[in-house]
């Protein structure tokens, strides 16, 4: 009897998270619920994040002091031709390389940068980054062509 009851609960939870939203999560016996509403609630908060800018003059600071972990979202071919020195070819690697490739504290500073100031695909790997739990993450938006209009030296890869 005690299974037919838990079977009919989450059932009756079921049905009113997909009646309406606004109780979901209310079903003491329905943890996916509770569950489901954590994950599109981080998710959402993820996607919301505005990454904010660093500068030329900062980011040229911190490669100096070893301080920052440079992504590159160019793509490999791009990456090749030229890239700021020290940066990980964000095309090249999978979420564990990339993860191991990532310092181990979680506020450290890391930097996604793509073609320059126009560009929007440095948000997918700034997303991914905060979504490992990184608080401290920025966006170039001088990007490649700044860095090279800067008349910054690149790294080249074979």
């Amino acid at each position: 009897m005690a299974n037919i009851t838990k079977i009919l609960t989450l059932a009756a939870c079921a049905a009113i998270l997909s009646v309406s939203t606004a109780f979901a999560g209310n079903c003491s016996d329905c943890k996916k619920c509770d569950s489901d509403k954590k994950a599109k609630a981080t998710a959402t908060a993820v996607k919301a994040v505005a990454f904010p800018d660093v500068d030329h003059a900062t980011l040229t600071k911190a490669i100096k002091k070893g301080t920052v972990t440079l992504i590159d979202v160019n793509g490999s071919k791009s990456f090749k031709s030229g890239h700021i020195p020290g940066a990980i070819d964000f095309a090249s690697v999978n979420k564990e390389s990339l993860m191991a490739m990532l310092p181990e504290d979680k506020n450290a500073f890391i930097v996604a940068y793509c073609g320059g100031p126009k560009c929007g695909a440095y948000k997918k790997a700034a997303q991914l980054v905060a979504s490992m739990g990184y608080t401290d993450v920025h966006h170039y938006s001088g990007g490649i062509s700044g860095w090279k209009a800067a008349g910054e030296t690149v790294g080249k890869a074979g």
